[in-house]
Formats: C-alpha cells, sequence, structure tokens
C-alpha cells in the first residue's frame, strides 16, 4: 500500500482527479481524519474537508504510473 498526501482545492481539481483514477483498476481510498471515502468516488470527496491536505491511499505497491499522472494534485 502507498500512502501519499494530496490537496483538492477547487471543484474542477476534484473533477480531474477522479477522471484520473478512474483509469486505473486500483482500489483507492481518500483519508481526512477520521473519515475515509473512496478516491474514485466525486460525491465523496466532496464530503471531505478539502481545505486541508488529504491522505490517498492506494492498495498495490507497483502504481508509479498513477504517481506521476496525479503530481499536480500532490501536497
Amino acid at each position: 500500500m502507498k500512502s501519499i498526501n494530496i490537496k483538492l482545492c477547487l471543484a474542477e481539481n476534484v473533477k480531474t482527479f477522479v477522471n484520473t483514477v478512474n483509469r486505473y483498476p486500483y482500489d483507492m481510498d481518500l483519508r481526512a481524519g477520521r473519515h475515509v471515502v473512496d478516491a474514485k468516488s466525486i460525491l465523496g470527496i466532496f464530503s471531505l474537508d478539502l481545505s486541508k491536505p488529504i491522505t490517498l491511499e492506494v492498495y498495490t505497491d507497483e502504481c508509479d504510473d498513477l504517481m506521476n499522472d496525479i503530481q499536480a494534485f500532490l501536497a
């Protein structure tokens, strides 16, 4: 499992992020405090506090391609 902090401060960023992660078969969650949502769910993401960095948890170790695609969102 890989965990990285990301920042999604604009609605357009959330849309782009969801479109990007949906291209990958990996299971992913976003964690903000005690709240955990599916990283591929746009509604779930909007239920989080997006003013602070959130943690992306990818349940695989071989996800370098994904990490390259989400560079713009790294906190």
